[in-house]
This record gives structure tokens, C-alpha cells and sequence, in this order.
């Protein structure tokens, strides 16, 4: 049976405006209090970075190197591309080939639930990428075996649709759907700003249970 590569249509555009400062919000803030959707499995930046963006999926067995690339052809300026390793194997599909050509199409960032390689090249080339560990072993597009773009994943420990909005810093990575992801991080940025007025109120000495946060700027 020939390798089948299943390339579904983008969603159409999220009706709900996801400001950029929303990117502001921190995925250890939302952690306080959402229990879905939190990548975890030990995906950590290549570098230090922050990422906010539509998520373009991609789900990827074995060697196959083809339908990374297909993905790739389909990215759109701020997209972030985000791959499922269906196989849970310790082979790696992003390097410095696949930052590269992502970031010529305007991705603004790479998360993948397996090993990257090319760390150095990775970095050279700047394109923030969440990945799970580094390994020799790559995909090859001589292996043709199949895969998917634009279906519903599940990347480390959360389910990832087509279009959900990816928020991704040093601490680690959130995906939700626009409506949840607006609502997260509202609640966010507002936890942030008390949180540094506590900060402060430490800093100086003072007893935490002496803070008002009512009165906090």
C-alpha cells in the first residue's frame, strides 16, 4: 500500500482578535489554575524565547521526512508549527533544514514532542523551537511512510486542534482554543501585575500577610 499523506484545509480564520499583548502571559501563571492543556513531557526552549501564534499541526511517524516539508509549504506568517512524534521514538525532525525553511515562510516558532538536532545551527538560525531532549537520529525524506497536516494532535500531554493559539515561553508550552486562550491570559497579566506588587512589598521587608492586594497598583 503507497504511503498516504493527508493534507486537510487550514480552519478558517479565528473570529476573536488575539491581541499580541496577550503574549505577555506567562504558561506558569496559567498553570496556577488550568489543568488542560499544558504541553509538559519535559518540552523545553532550545534558547530562551517567547512564541504566540496559530498552531499548523502535523503529525509525523518514524524516518519520514516528507511530510515535515509539506507542512512547511503551508505555513503562514506567524504561524507556530507544531508536531506530533506519533511514535514516541527518540528520532529527531527539526534541524537546522527545517528551521530554516520554516522561518522563510514567517513561522514565528517550531514545537515538536521529540528530540531536536543541529542544536548549534538551531540557534544560529533563531527560529524559537520547544522540543523534548536532542538526537543523531533523523528523519530522511528517502523514507516514505506517511503522515498528516492540519488534524487534531496530541503533542506531549495536550490536545492540539488545527488553528488553537500556542503560548510558549521559557517555563514551558499552553495551547487552548482563541476564546479559552484570551480568557487565560487576561487572568494572566492581571495575576502578573499583583504578583509584582508582592514582589515589591517583599522585597521591602514586609510581611506577606500584611499585603493588600486590593490596593496594589
Amino acid at each position: 500500500m503507497a504511503p498516504v499523506y493527508r493534507i486537510d484545509d487550514r480552519p478558517p480564520p479565528c473570529p476573536i482578535a488575539l491581541d499580541a499583548g496577550l503574549g505577555c502571559a506567562e504558561t506558569a501563571t496559567i498553570g496556577h489554575v488550568e489543568h488542560l492543556g499544558l504541553v509538559g513531557d519535559g518540552l523545553q526552549p532550545v534558547f530562551p524565547a517567547r512564541a504566540f501564534g496559530p498552531a499548523l499541526t502535523v503529525a509525523a511517524p518514524g524516518r519520514d521526512g516528507i511530510v515535515i516539508y509539506k507542512a512547511i509549504d503551508l505555513l503562514l506568517p506567524g504561524d507556530v508549527l507544531v508536531i506530533s512524534r506519533v511514535d514516541r521514538d527518540d528520532i529527531a525532525c527539526v534541524g537546522g533544514g527545517v528551521a530554516t525553511a520554516a522561518k522563510a515562510r514567517g513561522a514565528c516558532a517550531i514545537v515538536v514532542d521529540g528530540p531536536c538536532t543541529d542544536i548549534d545551527e538551531l540557534i544560529a538560525v533563531g527560529l524559537p523551537v520547544w522540543c523534548r531532549g536532542r538526537s543523531a537520529s533523523t528523519t530522511n525524506r528517502s523514507f516514505s511512510i506517511g503522515g498528516s497536516v492540519n488534524v487534531p494532535i496530541a503533542c506531549g500531554r495536550a490536545a492540539v486542534l488545527p488553528g488553537y493559539t500556542v503560548l510558549a515561553d521559557n517555563e514551558g508550552v499552553f495551547v487552548a482554543d482563541a476564546a479559552r486562550m484570551v480568557a487565560c491570559c487576561i487572568w494572566a497579566i492581571d495575576r502578573q501585575r499583583r504578583s509584582a506588587a508582592l514582589r515589591s512589598h517583599l522585597a521591602a521587608g514586609r510581611s506577606i500577610f500584611a499585603f493588600q492586594p486590593e490596593t496594589a497598583p
